[in-house]
């Protein structure tokens, strides 16, 4: 059991147990973004693929009205103890997506999809936490979903935020949530160093033109999606 630092509360420890995706650097700059959009009491926010429920935490902390959907049942379950402990009520769902919440509106949406391009290979394999990271094989099995869906399910002036890779198309994300009628933008940008994930997929990335031979960090943005 790993305790990690709640990116924008050090002193709150949250449990991210194996098999749940800690919180890292697409966390913490998706926390960023989370409260520039000052969510407050009498908003309604919902967090897609909510892990081990921190960006969740951060929104209720805020006063908002909270929900959280996770497809696997170790990050429900993490969710609703990080909450307890955290003393911040938060209303938990296990399924896909907007499975749970069909026939809800939200003033914001937040979530931190899988997004890493998965070789073919390796896709048949996936299972536990690497449901966290492995998105097909441009990255977008799980990204195209939320460009078509979530827009739905925002009320007027709602804010849509995703965290991705620029290796899964940032310019793709954008376009696509234009087509859903939001009005989108790069929020945020920043460059680290290849984790271990992608640093065992590098010569599929190189190979496949995915990545430049040159390339040695991989940019992390998040996308804001606005309804008129």
């Amino acid at each position: 059991m790993a305790f990690l630092v709640d990116p924008t509360r050090p002193s709150g420890p949250v449990l991210a147990p194996p098999g749940v995706y800690a919180p890292q650097a697409d966390t913490f700059l998706l926390a960023r973004a989370l409260y520039r959009e000052r969510p407050a009491p009498g908003m309604d926010v919902l967090d897609l693929g909510t892990g081990t429920g921190t960006l969740a935490i951060c929104a209720a902390r805020k006063g908002a009205r909270v929900t959280a959907v996770d497809i696997a049942w170790r990050a429900v379950l993490t969710t609703r103890l990080n909450a307890l402990r955290a003393r911040q009520r938060l209303t938990v769902h296990r399924g896909d997506l907007l499975g749970p919440v069909r026939g809800r509106t939200f003033d914001l949406v937040i979530s931190n999809p899988p997004y890493v391009p998965t070789p073919p290979s390796e896709l048949s394999s996936t299972r536990g936490l690497e449901r966290a990271w492995n998105a097909g094989p441009d990255g977008r099995a799980v990204l195209d979903r939320i460009c078509s869906e979530v827009p739905h399910v925002l009320r007027p002036g709602g804010v849509l935020l995703i965290a991705q890779s620029g290796l899964s198309g940032t310019e793709e994300t954008l376009r696509r949530l234009a087509d859903s009628g939001l009005k989108a933008t790069v929020g945020d940008r920043s460059r680290i160093p290849f984790g271990p994930v992608l640093r065992s997929r590098l010569p599929w990335l190189r190979e496949s033109g995915r990545l430049a031979e040159c390339e040695e960090r991989e940019e992390l943005v998040i996308i804001r999606g606005e309804r008129d």
